[in-house]
């Protein structure tokens, strides 16, 4: 049996109530713990795409796909590892403001880690930060000694390396249809 990995599961469909429920209880059922899913509009007008991040094997991963497929609003699902992909997460962290200015420590953090400060006022500020899991949390822990008001971050967004050829199997669909 092979080992549990990251994998990037790309889900494309169309935009129906209930799908999204159905499409997590298929994790659900097989005791997976998705580890982030975010939903968004793809690159097809009216085609919706899932991405959801899961540490399963290979077998499973490929069952899942299978089981998602399934579904009839699905149009096709695909799964990568993380060597397959182009990936990012996006985190905010809102801090006192009164720490950017009496801790000069702040000041480094955020510019070596390329981090945006996206609003500032009287009372706190917001920081926004781009990047790879590990990015995000070694900002965190060195934010977190100055103390967090809120933070928050996004699940994976994602990109293949390599074509899925998502258009193409739309494209047959319509002229078969």
């Amino acid at each position: 049996m092979s080992d549990k990995r990251l994998f990037t599961i790309s889900v494309y469909t169309e935009n129906n109530v209930g799908l999204l429920n159905r499409i997590s209880s298929i994790f659900l059922k097989r005791h997976v713990n998705l580890l982030s899913m975010t939903a968004s509009a793809s690159e097809i007008v009216g085609v919706y795409r899932f991405v959801v991040v899961v540490k399963i094997t290979e077998e499973a991963v490929k069952k899942i796909v299978g089981q998602i497929e399934k579904q009839i609003e699905v149009i096709r699902a695909y799964y990568h590892t993380d060597e397959q992909t182009i990936f990012q997460e996006t985190a905010l962290f809102k801090i006192a403001s009164s720490l950017l200015f009496e801790e000069p420590q702040i000041q480094n953090i955020i510019k070596n880690a390329n981090a945006e400060i996206v609003t500032v006022n009287q009372r706190w500020f917001v920081l926004s930060k781009t990047g790879r899991r590990s990015e995000i949390d070694v900002i965190y822990e060195k934010l977190k000694p100055f103390g967090l008001l809120q933070f928050v971050r996004s699940g994976r967004i994602a990109i293949s390396k390599d074509a899925m050829r998502i258009s193409e199997i739309l494209e047959e669909f319509t002229m078969n249809s």
